[in-house]
């Protein structure tokens, strides 16, 4: 990385904030009615999310929780629920609980410093920078992946962004370039810079506004920025999962600890084997008849992928056993009136388990 004067760091930022101002989006939803709450919610969605994903979450989130009290108000059940499908639940858990300590704490005001964000669940230090340049309009660096990107290739910082030095490194070129004017609209152009010219693969650098300067661009090395996280084999987890019916068709689901696998969501009771199937089945106090599998499915997770079936089973149930339970229902998949969380391969186990019993 080479070092930047302050004729560079000042042409950086007007340039960026030139091209945005003609060429930038500025009818993104999270960008009317700017306030902390709506950047915040944003910031946390659009982490390992694409726009076009984010928007129509985001619009429903809105609507159902017009402010931070309003969320912070809301069963944790119902937070999930709206979550449902954007994955990375954590988000999701984070974002309430750090709404709570909000209105608990700040009187349902957000803080106005990084350093008091950052304490917040789910806030980190470019979140935390978002939020304070965009909604508080005072300067603030931000580091997300989109900014990494431009970064590590402007001004050629090799190396995987993961490590300590390199994203120390890429931290310190991002406070040298933000300004101390406006840096709430450069925080949103950088971002969008990012996600639309300066994109993973195919960029688009003979329209980039910063590409005289750019170190990968003149070495035709664009390629090579930001450095690959190195290739780790993933290990691969088993399980089985049971669909137990009752005598109205509705399906048994739990409610998994808040931590660990699709923490605080609602999955079928589940085990690893199918030796263990009948195990569980008359542990939850229901007599266990017989089974059918379907077919083996994967999903992956960040650090593992999870090779799983679906066991539709017959037993013999007893209403009682999930009375009273918090954390077991019989769930209707055809009328989904309970507002519950499911990881998106369980949504997609119960919509498979209606067409069988339709």
């Amino acid at each position: 990385m080479d070092n930047i004067d302050g004729e560079l760091a000042a042409t950086f930022s007007e340039r960026v904030l030139a091209w945005s101002s003609h060429s930038g989006r500025h009818d993104l939803p999270w960008q009317k009615s700017i306030t902390p709450y709506r950047v915040w919610v944003s910031e946390i969605m659009l982490q390992q999310t694409q726009v076009s994903t984010v928007i129509p979450y985001f619009e429903r989130f809105m609507q159902r929780f017009t402010t931070v009290t309003e969320l912070a108000a809301a069963p944790t059940d119902e937070v999930l629920h709206l979550w449902t499908g954007l994955g990375y639940y954590a988000r999701a858990r984070n974002l309430h609980k750090a709404a709570q300590l909000i209105t608990n704490q700040y009187d349902g005001r957000f803080p106005e410093s990084v350093e008091l964000l950052e304490k917040l669940p789910g806030i980190g230090r470019s979140t935390a920078g978002a939020i304070v340049s965009i909604a508080h309009s005072q300067r603030a660096a931000i580091l997300d992946g989109n900014v990494k990107r431009v970064l590590a290739r402007h001004r050629a910082v090799g190396g995987w962004p993961g490590t300590t030095a390199v994203h120390k490194a890429l931290w310190q070129v991002s406070e040298t370039l933000t300004p101390e004017d406006n840096s709430g609209a450069y925080s949103q152009a950088m971002m969008d810079l990012g996600a639309t010219l300066c994109t993973r693969s195919k960029p688009n650098c003979y329209h980039c506004p910063v590409n005289v300067d750019c170190i990968a661009f003149s070495t035709e090395t664009v390629a090579d920025y930001p450095g690959k996280k190195p290739k780790k084999k993933l290990p691969v987890r088993n399980a089985i999962f049971a669909l137990i019916r009752n005598q109205h068709g509705e399906i048994l689901l739990q409610r998994n600890p808040p931590t660990g696998l699709w923490g605080g969501l609602w999955v079928p009771p589940r085990c690893e084997a199918i030796e263990q199937l009948p195990v569980l089945i008359e542990e939850l106090g229901f007599t266990f008849n017989s089974y059918h599998f379907g077919p083996q499915q994967r999903h992956t997770f960040s650090h593992y992928h999870l090779d799983y079936r679906v066991a539709d089973v017959n037993a013999d149930y007893c209403a009682q056993q999930v009375t009273d339970n918090g954390n077991q229902v019989w769930y209707n998949i055809d009328a989904q009136s309970e507002l519950l969380g499911l990881p998106a391969p369980v949504v997609k186990m119960l919509k498979t388990a209606a067409l069988t019993t339709d």
